[in-house]
């Protein structure tokens, strides 16, 4: 494999590719409520660079069109109709940025534990909005190069250093607040200041999977699956020194993403 190139002068400017103009920012409205959704839809009319793609009021409704809709944002309701909102979002292969909207607001804490742009309480107020929407033109906008080819190399920043390193080096990305940690092969593991949803957006899938909600692995190093009842799952990558624990979540995608080499793989207890 490629080895990495390291440049050591962090405040020289680095050329990126620059994307082009993007649509309006696509919407998709989830929640029971039938008149909260159209409160919400009459305030967003308001705004010209937002359009309304779909709407659902339960759990499985939602987890069946996003795919097929491919929304920009999905604006989320908590308490939903067979399932919540956070259901929802570990339902899908791919998730899309996340505003939720609900009456209550104890759930403050696991809505940005799961990087939710923003958390707005009922009934919402268009000034709350605008400043939600200037959040998620901020997070959109950060993503100013095209989506990557497998055969490309990726540009990692840290304050101390920069690295330029094919894609195929990568090992995982873990989430860590509104930073992620990239494992490259034969270097020590990256502090980059970018969100673990601007890499779900931009690297190609597959072999890069978004495993749960804090964890993107390359598909094309993982060596074996272990299972054992003290341990749990955990998975091993080529180029990693540790392995990495896995979820009953994560393990359900990894067999869907490899049916030929997990089919066989049982569920985890935990």
């Amino acid at each position: 494999m490629n080895s990495p190139v390291t440049v050591t002068h962090p405040s020289a400017e680095m050329t990126t590719p620059v994307a082009p103009a993007r649509g309006p920012i696509r919407v998709m409205l989830i929640d029971d409520e039938r008149l909260a959704r159209q409160g919400l839809r009459e305030l967003l009319k308001e705004f010209s660079d937002v359009e309304i793609v779909g709407e659902a009021d339960t759990a499985s409704s939602a987890v069946a069109q996003i795919p097929a809709l491919s929304p920009d944002v999905i604006f989320l309701d908590i308490r939903l109709p067979g399932g919540d909102g956070f259901s929802v979002l570990e339902s899908l292969d791919r998730v899309p940025l996340v505003v939720f909207v609900t009456a209550y607001s104890d759930y403050a804490t696991q809505a940005f534990d799961v990087e939710a742009i923003d958390y707005l309480l009922k009934p919402v107020r268009r000034s709350r909005l605008e400043e939600t929407l200037r959040r998620l033109r901020a997070e959109i906008g950060s993503d100013d190069q095209p989506p990557y080819a497998l055969s490309d190399r990726i540009c990692l920043r840290t304050p101390e250093r920069t690295i330029i390193a094919p894609l195929s080096n990568l090992i995982s990305l873990k989430a860590e607040g509104d930073f992620t940690r990239v494992s490259v092969a034969e270097l020590s593991p990256l502090l980059i200041c970018q969100t673990l949803g601007i890499y779900e957006r931009t690297l190609p899938s597959p072999p890069f999977l978004r495993i749960d909600r804090s964890i993107i692995l390359n598909l094309n190093r993982l060596s074996s699956v272990e299972i054992s009842p003290s341990r749990g799952a955990r998975v091993f990558m080529e180029g990693a020194e540790e392995p990495i624990p896995v979820g009953r979540t994560g393990l359900r995608r990894l067999r869907a993403a490899l049916p030929q080499h997990l089919s066989g793989i049982p569920e985890t207890e935990s």
